[in-house]
């Protein structure tokens, strides 16, 4: 792969501390042949197990699986493979589907009133029947423990659910909610509001309760794990039949899922090579280049250039609390986002291949033809209060330029399609209008260092994650490089995931290498957008599952009032998305950069059939509720003679 998604003087690093990883021996292809390891190091057959990296890298606290605690991750495999929604996601289709609910939610005229049938035949892990006490249980937790994060939002919109018969429920919306089946199910990576076994939760406080081990109602239960929180063990149910997986798609064909956290890049990259884990989560550009390299079962979404899958429904940016100086004033958050130079911040993030978004949605194929190319034009004409033009239309033709010089290959020369491939633009990278706006605000320069209005050192501190999310954690970098050179000193500071998302959803950050609020998958915007109402907004302090940043805006919470009571098929859904994304660019509470690149291996050694461009029956989102869906339909590989 000549010159390919690197710089070669980056990629000869990487591979160094890849060697160092390896006690200073790279592998080679023949170094471990195929079915070489009989057994996990679990005590598992290794063709009986599907082996899947953790998204969040270790657990801290391996022994609380309770999804509705603040701190509290469940991308270990209870999220994925044991737990189930009313209503989830085909991405290929781009449709929900009923999960737990047998069909989709029937309304009745004005859309606060809708029967739900469920799916019948269904049991808990433990035997027990799934029911509409099950559902009736779960709304009246939520709302009357006010310790819960969810209670408030989840009471503000679901007025009641109650029971019809064992197989079906009623449900009263607080006002008129078209789309049910998104406030209460999966659209992008799942859903707050997880139904539980009503004989297990009524005996506990639910505020409290670890919920382990977990009872579980898909196709996969609980086995075991380590104490330190680097791996957990999960076995296909005896009774798989009775699970929601079992009868949408049938028998699951790996006996065991392992989920597990190898620790750095390095150490993950070397695991696939040995063919020791079976589905990568994110890793680098330079990477994917080593591992395909040392592994010919090795695949990424595309074949070639840009191997990448770039339709992830999330984007990258630095993200705000606005609740906090100086960061309330928008002339602040302006200045620090032309203070980037973006075409750098990607080359230092993933050496170029990001495609470059300035709307709080993420730049997927149909969200581009929808939104950012339409709005190019008004995008080139927008001004700033002082008249400035701050838009880039040509930001794509430069980074094309750049990456061809550099040997990259298959980078269009046709201007069209290489905004298509790396964005419609950015905003300008100009020190000297990011100066006057900080002075407008109030800043002064002390020789190269800002100071904020009250006289003290502008400095920042960026949150990031740690060992997880490698986009969002080199954007961090990134940025605080560029913000450095232009005189504020930037920090990043590396977290775990529970902290990290803890830090977020209390507001206890100033800036953050996030993206939760940056989500769309369809041309209705509705999932994620409608989060940014100003009625989720908290005190810092008290958690809230939207609107992280705190951000008010009395004109954006009236275009998602109306956004709110449209049926998602209303001809003025994208009428409407199109003034919510400009309402946005003007307040700029998000400097959004970047779509999502997935550099997401997968290695056929052991399994076959995963999802891929040329097999697209999903896509490559290993840590969504709907991934049960996609191990189902995974198949064992021959063993190699």
């Amino acid at each position: 792969m000549k010159n390919s998604l690197r710089n070669g003087a980056r990629s000869r690093l990487f591979a160094l501390g890849l060697a160092v990883a390896l006690g200073g021996t790279m592998l080679t292809s023949s170094a471990l042949p195929a079915w070489a390891q009989q057994m996990t190091d679990v005590g598992t057959p290794r063709e009986q197990t599907l082996v899947v990296d953790m998204l969040n890298a270790r657990v801290g606290n391996p022994t609380n699986m309770n999804m509705y605690q603040q701190g509290v991750t469940i991308n270990q495999g209870y999220h994925q493979l044991a737990g189930a929604q009313l209503y989830d996601i085909d991405t290929a289709k781009g449709t929900q589907i009923p999960d737990l609910a047998a069909e989709m939610p029937v309304p009745n005229e004005d859309f606060t009133v809708f029967q739900v049938k469920l799916r019948q035949g269904l049991t808990w892990s433990d035997g027990q029947p799934f029911s509409a006490d099950d559902v009736v249980f779960t709304d009246q937790m939520i709302r009357n423990t006010s310790a819960l994060a969810y209670s408030a939002a989840y009471s503000d919109q679901i007025a009641s659910i109650t029971k019809v018969d064992d197989n079906s429920v009623e449900i009263t919306t607080t006002r008129p909610t078209p789309r049910l089946s998104v406030v209460l199910g999966s659209v992008i990576y799942g859903n707050s509001f997880h139904v539980v076994p009503k004989h297990i939760w009524e005996k506990q406080d639910p505020a409290t309760f670890q919920n382990f081990p977990p009872v579980s109602i898909s196709a996969y239960k609980y086995k075991d794990h380590d104490p330190n929180g680097t791996w957990f063990l999960w076995e296909k149910r005896e009774d798989w039949q009775n699970s929601d997986v079992g009868q949408i798609i049938g028998e699951p064909k790996a006996q065991y899922v392992l989920f597990r956290s190898f620790g750095t890049e390095e150490r993950r990259v070397l695991a696939m090579a040995a063919n020791d884990i079976d589905i990568l989560t994110d890793i680098s550009p330079e990477s994917l280049d080593i591992l395909r390299g040392q592994n010919d079962k090795v695949r990424a979404w595309f074949t070639d250039f840009p191997y990448a899958n770039l339709d992830d429904p999330c984007e990258r940016g630095m993200h705000f609390n606005t609740s906090k100086a100086p960061y309330d004033d928008a002339k602040t958050r302006w200045a620090l986002a032309l203070a980037i130079n973006l075409e750098q911040a990607s080359i230092a993030t993933f050496s170029g291949m990001l495609r470059a978004s300035p709307l709080a949605i993420p730049p997927t194929t149909v969200l581009m033809d929808t939104y950012h190319q339409p709005m190019s034009q008004w995008l080139s004409e927008f001004t700033l209060e002082d008249g400035y033009k701050p838009f880039d239309a040509d930001y794509a033709l430069r980074l094309g330029e750049r990456l061809r010089s550099e040997g990259v290959e298959n980078i269009p020369g046709d201007p069209a399609a290489l905004r298509e491939l790396l964005g419609v633009g950015w905003w300008k990278h100009d020190p000297a209008q990011a100066t006057k706006m900080l002075e407008e605000a109030g800043f002064t320069k002390n020789g190269n260092q800002w100071m904020k209005p009250d006289g003290t050192p502008f400095t920042i501190n960026i949150l990031a994650p740690a060992d997880f999310e490698i986009e969002s954690q080199r954007l961090a970098f990134a940025v605080a490089n560029e913000w450095t050179q232009f005189g504020i000193p930037a920090q990043v500071q590396q977290m775990q995931a529970g902290a990290f998302f803890t830090a977020e959803n209390t507001g206890d950050y100033e800036v953050g290498s996030y993206w939760g609020s940056s989500c769309a998958i369809t041309p209705d915007l509705f999932v994620r957008m409608e989060g940014w109402h100003k009625d989720y907004v908290r005190d810092n302090g008290v958690p809230t599952s939207s609107n992280q940043g705190r951000y008010v805006d009395e004109e954006l919470s009236t275009l998602i009032d109306g956004l709110r009571a449209m049926p998602a098929d209303d001809p003025k859904i994208v009428e409407t998305g199109t003034e919510i994304l400009k309402e946005l660019v003007e307040g700029l509470p998000v400097i959004e950069m970047f779509g999502t690149s997935k550099f997401v291996p997968v290695n056929e050694t052991y399994w076959t059939n995963y999802p891929a461009a040329d097999n697209y029956y999903e896509g490559p989102w290993w840590w969504w509720s709907n991934f049960k869906f996609i191990a189902a339909q995974l198949e064992p590989a021959a063993p190699a003679q």
